[in-house]
């Protein structure tokens, strides 16, 4: 039985301004650091079989942690990168809100791609999805930690499972350094195990940050 841990990142100064991310490389703050650290011993006593991480440095520096632990190589794959958020990265949820109003109305309603060049939902969901299926195939009856973006994680995780938007919207953020716990099996395939695991933390901010 082939598991996949799915963890978010630790906090970073933009996460913490609420100020858009996507794929812009910030880095983790002393906060996220000491998160990572904390969460590394847990999933360490999973018996991970190998470490993959987006090439983000608030990611990679996450899956160092673990890495320190259990001497296990972090290799990347850009295809775990969250979302792309066009002309809102670098800015602060409340300017996005000001200078893109019907964007962000349908951003917030659910519209999987609302404009202002933001990545559509379904295009992130296949890239991610991609990028874990290759995980999984590369340590088959393994565990692998996967090192990823809040974003992208739930749209990831939703494809490879198959959900509907509707559905999926209703799956709470993870919390920074969380996981969500997914195994499969030749008979029933891809299976949800556990989700937003991890030490008690205050509650996850918007993803998109």
């Amino acid at each position: 039985m082939t598991r996949l841990i799915v963890w978010r990142h630790g906090n970073t100064d933009w996460n913490a301004a609420n100020r858009v991310q996507g794929q812009t490389d910030v880095p983790l703050n002393d906060l996220g650091r000491d998160q990572a650290r904390a969460a590394a011993p847990l999933l360490a006593s999973l018996r991970p079989d190998a470490i993959v991480s987006s090439d983000l440095s608030r990611a990679a520096d996450t899956a160092g942690a673990l890495a320190a632990l259990t001497g296990l190589p972090v290799r990347t794959d850009a295809r775990l990168r969250e979302r792309h958020f066009g002309q809102w990265q670098g800015l602060h949820l409340t300017e996005v809100a000001e200078r893109f109003p019907a964007e962000y109305a349908r951003w917030r309603a659910g519209d999987p791609a609302p404009g202002a060049d933001l990545e559509p939902l379904h295009d992130l969901g296949e890239r991610v999805a991609a990028a874990l299926l290759a995980a999984a195939d590369a340590t088959p009856g393994g565990t692998v930690v996967i090192a990823t973006h809040g974003g992208g994680s739930r749209q990831g995780i939703g494809h490879l499972l198959g959900w509907p938007a509707d559905v999926l919207r209703t799956i709470g953020s993870l919390a920074n350094c969380h996981w969500t716990e997914l195994q499969h099996d030749d008979v029933r395939g891809w299976q949800l195990r556990g989700h937003n695991v991890g030490l008690v933390t205050a509650p996850a901010v918007v993803d998109a940050v």
